[in-house]
């Protein structure tokens, strides 16, 4: 009888595995926890069944259709081959596998962010470099400024008359050729930053649905103790290393799984209840009070900067060193008041460390957007109607410098914050022990460092690619202090939404307020009368609107016209469309979530 049912739950098990597509039916037999030799037998079993069930539809096939079925065949391989090298390639894939398997998902997660991030940045520089800064070599002038290596620091001299900076790009239209094609430079420039800014929206949109129908919608497809203990095994492990890695990793997960299973609640007593909420008062109170006061500093600081850098001090060392100020100290204050968030987390004693994790990440983003708020409207407000010759370059100099030293710090907390807490916490302190890895703190020194490269594509388009290096740095000085320094989570758990709550923390305030600035800058600001490539103009949108005048004198361009002014002009246009994108991102999750759901069941069958 054994036998005759399992005969039958086989034959459904082909069936079902026949019924799926190519893709989907070769992912369910690569999970399935079986031998190599089963899945071959399992395989040839489904391609046995489904040239049954061809030949009952056809019973003769033509040439043409072979031919073209083999074109396909040879496409998906060709895919799957170039996949397998694609992942070949992220070279730090096996360092997430051993950062996984060493602390968990917590951790782990901060390293994904990281890497997601790096690939960002480099579609950014991509697109600037392609349609912003190889036309623009084409009409550049040579530089007659001294490189002295001191500007790798400051940003301004020799780079000022660099294709690093708005101010050295053109607003001619260039042409190679006489009376040949032609190349608008100001549309190109307004284009590609709105462009990119657009696909920025929909991979953080997407990135978010994706995250959230994981982690939110369909928890029951990653929850299950027991099939993350029976199936998710990978026979096709043969190497002692990787079997041993593999199996710490699992053993993490199931701990932190556990964990939540296990979660205790606390009942304390009325007057550890006040005193809890006294604590609890008083750290908000004192971070709040924190941001604000730092805030202030910033404001006056900047506008002391400003002072000086039109007075003339330009060129000279003294002042090249007291640009330098301005970033020192909004870096300082980035790196030093995290560590007074964190020591107030340990005093108020959360019971869950994901509590602890995401009150620390919500006082270091009102500290880190309020100053970079406050910086916003210094460089809109205040920088733009100075008597600066060039205010975008300036703002550029800004951003540059901050993001340069923001990266020096990050490299020198990594020292300071970690590897002198371990010699600490081993030799002086022996109670104290290693540190743990501050995910709060790092994940928004990541946040806050995308936020001022998204700031300042507009007024350096290959800060992209500046961040890229820094992005690429920053991974291996975390990788190498988390592995020597840095204890795993005293309290093991499981931070299954943690990445959504970074993809949400990029895309509000950041992404949204970065819009807010571009969109001000563009449609209302006066760009400066002597360099740039919207010099003249009474705002750089009025290169598009000059445009599409000079367009509706053409009839084969009548087109552009109607759909500039019946929908991109259009609120309502915009409104319909955000609805269209949300639903069907939903839908399409949705429907790969059902899927999933598919193959889980298929995988519970072959254990049944």
């Amino acid at each position: 009888i054994g036998a005759f049912h399992g005969f039958y739950a086989e034959e459904d098990l082909v069936g079902n595995l026949a019924s799926m597509s190519t893709s989907e039916r070769i992912k369910a037999i690569q999970k399935m926890p079986e031998t190599m030799q089963r899945k071959r037998e399992i395989r040839n079993q489904v391609l046995k069944e489904i040239t049954k069930k061809s030949s009952h539809h056809s019973t003769h096939t033509t040439c043409c259709t072979q031919c073209l079925q083999g074109e396909v065949v040879s496409f998906r391989r060709f895919g799957s081959t170039l996949s397998e090298y694609y992942q070949m390639l992220w070279f730090w894939h096996k360092t997430l596998k051993i950062i996984g398997a060493e602390f968990g998902t917590s951790v782990l997660s901060y390293f994904i962010f990281l890497k997601w991030l790096l690939t960002f940045n480099i579609f950014s520089f991509l697109i600037n470099f392609s349609f912003i800064t190889i036309p623009q070599f084409v009409a550049a002038q040579p530089n007659n400024l001294s490189f002295t290596g001191l500007e790798l620091l400051t940003g301004a001299g020799y780079f000022q008359q660099t294709v690093l900076y708005y101010g050295f790009y053109t607003n001619a239209t260039i042409s190679k050729i006489e009376h040949g094609p032609s190349y608008n430079m100001q549309l190109a420039y307004i284009f590609t930053v709105c462009l990119y800014f657009l696909v920025c929206f929909i991979i953080l949109l997407l990135s978010m649905a994706k995250s959230f129908c994981k982690n939110f919608l369909s928890p029951q497809a990653y929850s299950g103790n027991a099939s993350k203990l029976l199936c998710t095994w990978d026979f096709n492990i043969t190497n002692e290393k990787a079997v041993k890695l593999r199996q710490k990793n699992l053993s993490t997960q199931i701990k932190e799984r556990l964990t939540e299973v296990k979660r205790e609640v606390l009942n304390f007593s009325v007057k550890e209840r006040i005193v809890r909420i006294v604590i609890h008062l008083f750290s908000w109170i004192a971070s709040l009070g924190t941001a604000v006061a730092a805030c202030t500093g910033v404001y006056f600081l900047s506008i002391n900067n400003l002072e000086l850098f039109v007075k003339g001090h330009k060129n000279d060392l003294e002042g090249q060193a007291a640009m330098l100020v301005l970033p020192v100290v909004v870096s300082l204050l980035n790196a030093l008041i995290p560590f007074l968030y964190s020591w107030l987390g340990r005093l108020e004693k959360f019971q869950i460390p994901g509590q602890h994790i995401y009150v620390t990440i919500t006082r270091n983003i009102v500290l880190k957007i309020s100053i970079v708020g406050i910086l916003c409207y210094y460089w809109l407000n205040i920088v733009s109607a100075s008597e600066s010759q060039c205010w975008e370059t300036l703002v550029g100099q800004d951003i540059y410098r901050l993001v340069v030293v923001d990266f020096i710090f990050c490299l020198l907390g990594s020292f300071f914050g970690e590897f002198l807490q371990r010699i600490i916490g081993t030799t002086v302190c022996t109670s104290w022990g290693p540190p743990e890895f501050d995910i709060g703190r790092n994940v928004l020194d990541l946040i806050y460092a995308q936020t001022l490269t998204w700031i300042g594509i507009l007024f350096s388009p290959l800060l992209p690619g500046i961040q890229m290096i820094t992005f690429s740095i920053v991974f291996y000085v975390k990788k190498v202090s988390l592995m020597m320094n840095c204890q795993p989570p005293r309290k093991v758990w499981r931070t299954a939404q943690m990445a959504t709550s970074f993809m949400f923390l990029l895309f509000f305030p950041s992404f949204v307020g970065v819009l807010a600035v571009t969109g001000v800058t563009i449609w209302r600001l006066k760009p400066s009368k002597e360099c740039g490539p919207f010099r003249g103009l009474p705002y750089m949108y009025a290169a598009v609107s000059e445009w599409i005048k000079e367009l509706d004198n053409h009839i084969a361009s009548k087109w552009v016209v109607w759909i500039y002014s019946n929908l991109i002009t259009n609120e309502l246009f915009f409104f319909i469309l955000s609805v269209i994108v949300l639903i069907i991102t939903y839908l399409y999750w949705h429907i790969i979530e059902g899927r999933k759901t598919m193959i889980n069941l298929l995988r519970k069958q072959i254990i049944n």
